[in-house]
């Protein structure tokens, strides 16, 4: 068994939004992630997926790439991210992952999970600078750090039920605002994964150790569409 993880995979087979309009990077990415995924990964690992997975507005122009994931090897957490608008509720979602028969994928909100040689919490994250008026931000990110709490206290519980493994957190956003980093210190965080970034956002990257958590940026673009080993 082994943890893996990619971000921003920006699927489209539902919809027209190819991502080769940001440069020739893109091209062919699907094809690329899938045979990365395919040398990589087998039955009995889990792969991380920390959001921006699929362009689809709603549930039923996602799902074609829901099922791509899903056809993938391994177990799949998935976090939502600022462009999954088919995100409406974890119930909702999880109901219509089930009713699809998507049975490899599973939601990251406001709990922990034990996998392998990690327990693993999450939540979005947020930015600084993503919505129209800075009251609007801060609120948000209040929300976020609530739920990054909620997800750590799950993390724990299991911790002090005999469960002696280190704890791994997953966001969307990139932790570097506001109190994230905070937060994860006081749980005794060790590793955390993000995404994001593209572009210029690029020279925003933060990795290594930083106050003895290790920080691991996984957009696929900056992977080389390859899964990374956590």
């Amino acid at each position: 068994m082994a943890i893996f993880a990619i971000s921003d995979l920006h699927l489209s087979f539902g919809v027209n939004k190819p991502m080769n309009i940001f440069g020739k990077t893109w091209e062919n990415y699907e094809e690329r992630i899938k045979k990365n995924w395919l040398s990589t990964v087998t039955q009995n690992d889990t792969v991380i997926i920390p959001g921006d997975i699929s362009w689809g507005l709603t549930f039923n122009e996602a799902l074609p790439d829901f099922k791509f994931i899903d056809k993938l090897p391994g177990q799949k957490i998935l976090i939502r991210g600022n462009h999954d608008y088919y995100f409406s509720t974890k119930t909702k979602l999880s109901r219509q992952f089930k009713e699809n028969n998507l049975n490899t994928l599973k939601i990251l909100q406001n709990e922990a999970f034990d996998v392998d040689n990690y327990i693993i919490c999450g939540t979005r994250g947020w930015g600084r600078n993503e919505g129209n008026t800075k009251e609007f931000d801060e609120k948000i990110i209040a929300r976020e750090e609530c739920r990054l709490i909620l997800s750590l206290e799950q993390g724990r519980l299991l911790q002090k039920s005999g469960i002696n493994k280190d704890i791994l957190v997953a966001l969307h956003y990139p932790p570097f605002v506001s109190n994230f980093q905070n937060i994860m210190k006081e749980y005794n965080v060790k590793k955390c994964i993000y995404g994001h970034l593209h572009g210029y956002g690029r020279f925003l990257i933060k990795e290594g150790i930083i106050d003895n958590i290790e920080y691991v940026m996984v957009s696929c673009d900056n992977t080389d569409f390859k899964l990374v080993k956590l």
